[in-house]
């Protein structure tokens, strides 16, 4: 199951079904050009990279303009929006939810509880997205938080490489509290992080869990 879900690099997401959605497309390798949508968690360079939202973006106008792809952006990043070079931008402030085209999304605040760089007044956000009858939480840059301790989904991707985020120990704390059926983790080895790091919170997530390490 859940084979439409990949981590590309960092926490840079692609997922498949009825429409291609990416999530904070970075440093991608080559240029798919078939996103139908776009979801930026916050403005920090590892999550929203102009020259990565080209590639994912398609080239070809869509019946409502900008290329055929929907940028879905945080109230916090007004101003931002023209660097991406797409028109068809939505806006979602945490906790706020959003239905366009038969997509459901709803945005899930995302911050650090006790570390500067995510703070909750910056208004940065996580997304729980529900397609084809699968809900999937892409967590952003957070720690584990009471408003992401109440997500119930089916995929949850989660951040561990620690620092900036959760690491692998809170992130399994939390899969293992909001119990998918799947959890994949994101953030590590690259920025930040080691590249054992996916392999360690596995270890620690409830066996009646799947867990893919993807990076």
């Amino acid at each position: 199951m859940f084979e439409e879900v990949k981590v590309l690099t960092h926490s840079s997401i692609r997922i498949g079904g009825k429409f291609v959605l990416y999530f904070d497309p970075y440093e991608m390798q080559e240029a798919h050009h078939d996103a139908d949508f776009i979801f930026i968690t916050h403005d920090h360079f590892d999550h929203f990279s102009p020259e990565d939202i080209g590639k994912a973006a398609k080239e070809t106008a869509g019946q409502d303009g900008g290329r055929g792809t929907c940028l879905v952006l945080p109230e916090c990043m007004k101003g931002q929006e023209g660097k991406a070079g797409i028109s068809n931008v939505k806006w979602i402030q945490p906790n706020g939810i959003l239905e366009y085209k038969g997509l459901l999304i709803k945005a899930v605040p995302a911050y650090n509880r006790m570390k500067p760089f995510h703070t909750p007044g910056k208004n940065y956000v996580g997304y729980l997205v529900t397609m084809d009858g699968v809900t999937y939480y892409i967590a952003g840059d957070t720690d584990m938080t009471p408003e992401n301790q109440e997500i119930k989904c089916d995929v949850a991707l989660v951040p561990a490489g620690g620092k900036f985020t959760m690491d692998y120990k809170e992130a399994a704390k939390l899969v293992n509290h909001i119990a998918p059926k799947l959890a994949v983790p994101t953030h590590y080895g690259t920025v930040v992080g080691t590249g054992e790091d996916g392999e360690k919170f596995a270890r620690l997530v409830d066996r009646k869990i799947e867990v893919r390490v993807m990076i």
